[in-house]
Order: structure tokens, then C-alpha cells, then sequence
């Protein structure tokens, strides 16, 4: 018996560890290269070029035998020369997609020769088609690494094409790697994806790795949400990760406590700009959630919760289907609906509540506090069974000092009913089908106690 346990638990390990493989996505990076004749230019005692294409081919030899990755090379300004006219056309795939083809990358790299202009926002355009469609997006991760050392020059917007690259979920927000870049280019940069200078070749070496390790791999976060007091205390609430940009659901968990009694550890991907939705009631929400890579991120959301919950007194356990609206104060929109004994969470604050009575209770102003319970309480309905001669049309009032206030139509079909309905008193009026005058209306008043029982003749 111990034989067989330890070969079933081992099969699940390897079931496990096989479905773990088959739920890694695919991260495709197209690296974008700034072949213009600007990349002809002496930085630190080399031309840019030179020390650009050893380094990132230096950096794919790391990347050859990568599991679930695949590598593209577009490059721009690399076909027409400057001197002979600006061409904003010139961007041109030169790599597509596929696995372990970094020594292709390699061999163009090798052959480039710095010619043209620098027409970035119309590249960025253009490599939308360059990631095949046959990967769902939500199976692919599509990065762009973009290593350039001058900014647009076709009057074109990279931030706008960028930005809409990545609402349509084309793309993960890009990596820029500036090469020497001035000053007054870095923002035009900034607003495009993660920008990093590389002031010299030692820093663009280092630059280059930090980019592919973020484009790789996930690092670490922890969600705290926060009670009334800014502790991290609430916990079992599902939340929802979009990406902000295109508002994609990238991950949904439910918010726990590890062994220690902290918010359990997440492995988010920093290449991700995030927007979570914590669903309490109301639902709580941060955005714009950046993951500092290589660090492990604190997010902080204020979600302060007490519950609620309703009794009725005298009722039968399990036999009483009241359910009751709730809704923020001085807000007509419905949060919740809730049923009578149980127990439901919801936000601090100051709640309005309708209670599907006959007739309806409401109760305004209810408080909710941190970590305590509200309990509403409101009296055991009785019943009251009218009896009619015949089918016929008639309603229930409630009295309310001299106004009568409709609280139910009687069914017109029916000779006998019964409602269940608040204490109080009541007048029903009653006029059978085949009367055709008003003068054989019959109203008769009744009073309804808690947990008891009225007969109402209409005859």
C-alpha cells in the first residue's frame, strides 16, 4: 500500500510539473535595430554599430536553447542612403519568428551597414503583422525591444502607435534601449514603453541583460489588503489582474494567507503595467501597478470590511426565502442582493436597505464597521388567506394613519390566496369578474400579528 502511494504521489508530481510546461507562454521578442546612418557615429572610440550588434549578439548565444521563446529581427534605415533622400519606408523584417534562431539575428547583425533615416513610428506599425496570429495572444507573450540612438525623423508619433499597439493587445508595453542618446530625447522615448539609457557600452551591456531577463521572466508581489487601520489583514477576496491597456484579464486569484499569516507571494511579469480589481462589495481597485523587477512588490488596497447580516425572529430555519436589496447610501444602483440569515462583507461605510416584504421595508443609513457585525432584525410575517366569491379583480392596503398604500393585487383567477405580510393593519377591496357595477365592491379590513394566521372573506 505504501509502494503504491509513493508511485501515484510521484505520476502526480510529473502530471503537475507536465501542466505547469503547457501553461508557460510563448514569449516572442521581436528586437527592433537602429540601422540609420547615425549609428555611424564614434561612441566611446567605436563606431555605434559595432558595439551594438557584438553585444546583443553576444547576448543571443544566452538565448539559443531558451525553452518557450522565440526571437525576430526588424531592422530600419539599413537599405537607402541619407544623401540620396529621406525614405520613411525603410523598415524591413529581416528574421521572422521561430525557435532557436538566434544565429540568423547574428548573421544580419553582422552584414548591416548604417545608410538611411530613422522612421520609428511607421516600424512600430509594422511590426503589429510581424507576430504570427496563429499563437492566441492570451497563450503569447509579444515583447519589442527596441535599441535605437535617435528619435523619429518621419514625422511620425512611436508614443501613439505604441499606446494602440498595446489597448488592441498586440504588444506588452516595450523595452527602449537608448544608445548615447541627448537629453532632450529621452521623453519622446519615456511615453513610448520602459526606457533605459545607456550612457556607455559597459551600461548598455548591463541595460541589455536587465531587458531580456524582465522580457523572461516573472518576479515577485504580494497583494496586502488593507483594513481601516492600513494593516494588511483582509484576506479570501478574488481579484482580478487586467493589463491597463487593453483591459485583457490577464489573472484571477483569490487573495490568501501563507503559513506565516502573510499575504501569500504572486510571480507577476514586470513587463506588465497592471490594473487590479479587488471584488469586495463595493469592489475596491488600484492602477497603474508597475512591477519593480528583481525586487518583491508591495501593491497596498484599502478594502475595510465588517458584515451584515438579517434575522427574522420566530422564523422557520431554512423555509424563508426574504432576500433584501442593499445599496450605498443615497445611491439607487443595487450592490448586492442577500438573503435573510446569511452573512455577507461589505466596505465600511453607510448602506441603504429594502427588504422584499409585503409591504417593503426600508431601512436607511445602516453602518457597516471594520471587523464587526450589523444584524438587522424585523418582525415574523403572518399570514393572511383571502377567500372570494369567484374569480374577480381586488387589492391589499396597508393603513397608514389616514393613507392607504397599495401593497399587492390579488390574482385574478384564483378563489383562494395567500400572502405573507408585515404586522400591521390592512384593508382589502374586492369586485367579482361577473359584477359589472362598482356598487358590489367588498372591502373588508383585517389585521395581521407576527408568526399568526387571518382569514379575509370577500364575499
Amino acid at each position: 500500500m505504501k509502494q503504491r502511494f509513493v508511485i501515484l504521489l510521484l505520476l502526480s508530481l510529473l502530471v503537475g510539473q507536465t501542466r505547469a510546461q503547457q501553461e508557460q507562454p510563448l514569449t516572442r521578442i521581436l528586437f527592433i535595430f537602429d540601422a540609420s546612418n547615425s549609428m555611424n557615429g564614434i561612441w566611446e572610440n567605436k563606431p555605434k554599430i559595432d558595439v551594438a550588434t557584438r553585444l546583443l549578439s553576444s547576448a543571443l548565444d544566452s538565448l539559443q536553447h531558451a525553452e518557450n521563446l522565440e526571437l525576430a529581427l526588424r531592422v530600419y534605415g539599413h537599405e537607402k542612403y541619407f544623401q540620396k533622400g529621406q525614405d520613411c519606408d525603410d523598415t524591413k523584417l529581416l528574421v521572422p519568428f521561430g525557435p532557436g534562431n538566434g544565429y540568423k539575428i547574428r548573421r544580419e547583425l553582422r552584414d548591416l551597414k548604417p545608410k538611411g533615416t530613422t522612421p520609428i513610428a511607421a516600424t512600430l506599425e509594422k511590426a503589429a503583422d510581424d507576430f504570427p496570429a496563429s499563437c492566441p495572444r492570451s497563450e503569447c507573450r509579444n515583447i519589442i525591444i527596441l535599441i535605437t540612438d535617435g528619435k523619429e525623423e518621419c514625422n511620425g508619433d512611436p508614443c501613439a502607435v505604441s499606446l494602440a499597439l498595446q489597448r488592441r493587445g498586440i504588444i506588452l508595453k516595450p523595452f527602449v534601449i537608448g544608445i548615447g542618446l541627448d537629453v532632450e530625447f529621452r521623453e519622446s522615448f519615456e511615453c513610448m514603453g520602459s526606457f533605459y539609457d545607456a550612457s556607455d557600452e559597459g551600461k548598455f551591456k548591463d541595460v541589455l541583460r536587465i531587458v531580456i531577463s524582465q522580457a523572461l521572466n516573472n518576479t515577485t508581489a504580494q497583494v496586502n489588503l488593507l483594513d481601516y487601520s492600513g494593516n494588511p489583514t483582509e484576506t479570501n477576496i478574488n481579484m482580478t489582474f487586467y493589463d491597463q491597456q487593453s483591459n485583457k484579464v490577464l489573472h484571477n486569484y483569490v487573495h490568501t494567507m501563507n503559513q506565516k499569516g502573510h499575504p501569500d507571494t504572486l510571480f507577476l511579469d514586470p513587463s506588465q503595467t497592471y490594473r487590479i480589481v479587488a471584488h469586495t462589495i463595493p469592489s475596491r481597485e488600484t492602477d497603474s501597478v508597475v512591477i519593480t523587477p528583481g525586487q518583491h512588490t508591495f501593491i497596498g488596497i484599502p478594502t475595510p470590511q465588517g458584515d451584515l447580516e438579517f434575522k427574522m425572529p420566530g422564523a422557520i430555519p431554512g423555509r424563508s426565502n426574504l432576500q433584501v436589496i442593499v445599496r450605498k447610501q443615497g445611491d439607487m444602483q443595487t450592490l448586492n442582493v442577500q438573503s435573510f440569515n446569511e452573512k455577507t462583507k461589505y466596505i465600511v461605510g453607510k448602506y441603504d436597505l429594502e427588504i422584499l416584504t409585503l409591504p417593503r421595508t426600508y431601512i436607511r443609513d445602516v453602518e457597516i464597521s471594520q471587523s464587526h457585525t450589523t444584524t438587522i432584525e424585523i418582525p415574523n410575517s403572518g399570514v393572511a388567506t383571502f377567500s372570494k366569491s369567484g374569480y374577480g379583480y381586488g387589492s391589499v392596503y396597508h393603513r397608514k394613519g389616514n393613507e392607504l398604500i397599495l401593497v399587492a393585487n390579488l390574482t385574478e383567477n384564483k378563489e383562494r390566496e395567500s400572502l405573507n405580510l408585515q404586522p400591521g393593519n390592512y384593508l382589502a377591496v374586492f369586485r367579482p369578474k361577473l359584477a359589472r357595477e362598482s356598487i358590489f365592491t367588498v372591502q373588508q379590513d383585517f389585521k395581521v400579528t407576527s408568526g399568526s394566521s387571518v382569514a379575509v372573506k370577500l364575499n
